[in-house]
């Protein structure tokens, strides 16, 4: 059975963006070397073989729309037969460079903003891949958390979360989890430590270069009552869902942050504990938001913050559309409440 990624159906749309900067700039051709940068172009190959890892092979786009691909001589076979469709091969030894390009070309570092600007609005093929990958995730966590137990380690819950990226034909890019010890700490790489009374999974799982990324919390020892720093970050974030509109500029919309920290009693330097998330899609941030961001919202971009307090933390993979914030990583059955419009996920209670 073949594995071919046959996806094309979005590469002239793309190949047309390309054009447009080029051409603005006098430029012959852009030559891409970044795994974001590929995996748009290319319909989402993997373009890596260590997960995160550097790509094994480059991508040069010439203003007659020509693609051709600079492949390693041990992964051109492969890259062919299973993972690239419709381009024009170009092999080097394994122990050639990929930054050189067959033919005189900018670097992409040359046009980073606006290549950054045109993997943003994400075409209608785009955006259906991302739904299902969205919801795929979100079941597979929800499946996970479901049999979680408090005697598991955080490596047993990473373990199985890894599995599960895999069982939806996808790849995991960050898996961290957090017993009741470690719930304060910004990235809790998993440890041997115990889940305990309450535990934290956080993941990104990459299917097409797409990346989705969610967080989740699992309470073993139920109280039943409410947790008001959960609900007032849950303020915060809506607050931030909300200015992140189609138009909106980046930097504005990130000044929001500070002030809904503030406007819900966490302080005015609450955002500096921790990063904030940002755009993604094709990158897991794309890149991080950060005081100072330029650029605008596009029309169909993809975000992902995660608002964070010692304890607590919030994230989805939203898109942000004319008609308001759309959630990609939502499971209808996992337990939630209603934060101004958008089903919010709640800890799931073990009983």
């Amino acid at each position: 059975m073949s594995h071919r990624n046959d996806a094309t159906s979005d590469r002239e749309q793309k190949l047309a963006r390309i054009h447009e900067l080029l051409v603005a700039r006098d430029a012959p051709a852009v030559h891409l070397t970044s795994t974001a940068a590929l995996a748009w172009l290319l319909d989402g190959p993997r373009p890596a073989v260590p997960l995160g890892g550097a790509a094994v092979f480059s991508a040069t786009v010439t203003r007659g729309r020509r693609v051709i691909v600079t492949a390693l001589a041990n992964e051109v076979e492969r890259l062919d037969a299973e993972e690239i469709a419709g381009v024009e091969w170009r092999t080097i030894p394994w122990h050639g460079s990929l930054a050189a390009a067959p033919v005189d070309a900018l670097h992409e570092t040359d046009l980073a903003p606006e290549l950054r600007a045109a993997r943003a609005a994400l075409l209608p093929v785009e955006t259906e891949r991302y739904r299902a990958l969205g919801a795929d995730t979100a079941r597979a966590v929800s499946r996970v958390l479901q049999d979680a137990r408090p005697s598991w380690t955080e490596r047993d819950l990473a373990g199985r979360l890894a599995r599960a990226a895999y069982e939806i034909g996808a790849e995991p890019a960050v898996l961290l989890a957090a017993g009741e010890q470690r719930g304060s700490v910004q990235h809790p790489i998993p440890t041997d430590a115990t889940l305990g009374r309450r535990a934290m999974a956080v993941v990104t799982m990459v299917r097409h270069g797409l990346h989705a990324s969610m967080t989740r919390w699992v309470e073993f020892a139920p109280t039943g009552e409410p947790n008001d720093v959960e609900a007032r970050l849950r303020a915060v974030e809506a607050d931030v869902l909300a200015a992140t509109r189609p138009g909106a500029d980046l930097d504005g919309l990130f000044a929001e942050i500070p002030r809904a920290y503030a406007r819900h009693g966490f302080g005015d330097d609450a955002w500096t504990r921790h990063h904030q998330g940002g755009a993604t899609g094709y990158a897991g941030r794309d890149p991080k938001a950060f005081p100072g961001i330029g650029g605008r919202v596009a029309e169909a971009q993809a975000f992902a913050w995660n608002p964070w307090v010692p304890g607590a933390k919030l994230e989805d993979t939203v898109l942000a559309t004319s008609a308001g914030i759309e959630l990609l990583t939502h499971d209808p059955d996992w337990p939630s409440t209603t934060v101004r419009g958008l089903e919010r996920p709640l800890p799931l209670a073990h009983h």
